[in-house]
């Protein structure tokens, strides 16, 4: 069996990277996935899906390094399924509500360019890794 994800999105925070007793790298950030759309209703949606990266080894130790709070980035890996649920970690927020986080160890992690000005084509930067994504689909 085999499952990959591929998410295009922005840093919510700084990484944070920490090591294990073995003495290899980790890094964690948070990416935010975002869309917008009108319903059939005519209201328009923005809807944002929050994902917990992980990135292991050298590449750990990059993200480290390049990236910050607002970079976007290409995160291809895997879902990691709450042991418990076999879902995503649910919790609970400090003003009492739920929420749920999607855990992913990351494969990839691309860095994207931070802005669109000249030079500056996201369909040319994301190559083969987006699967040929249309203009309307990159969520930002």
């Amino acid at each position: 069996m085999f499952q990959q994800l591929t998410i295009v999105g922005y840093l919510g925070n700084d990484p944070v990277m920490r090591f294990t007793p073995s003495g290899q790298a980790v890094t964690s950030f948070p990416v935010a996935a975002s869309r917008s759309y009108t319903t059939n209703a005519g209201q328009k949606v923005d809807e944002t899906t929050w994902f917990r990266v992980s990135v292991w080894g050298a590449q750990a130790e990059a993200c480290n390094q390049y990236l910050s709070k607002g970079r976007p980035v290409l995160v291809i890996g895997r879902l990691r399924p709450d042991p418990q649920t076999g879902g995503p970690r649910v919790y609970t927020r400090n003003d009492g509500t739920s929420g749920a986080s999607f855990e992913v160890n990351a494969i990839n992690v691309r860095f994207l360019p931070t802005g669109r000005g000249e030079g500056s084509n996201y369909e040319q930067d994301l190559g083969d890794a987006a699967g040929g994504v249309e203009e309307d689909d990159i969520p930002f």
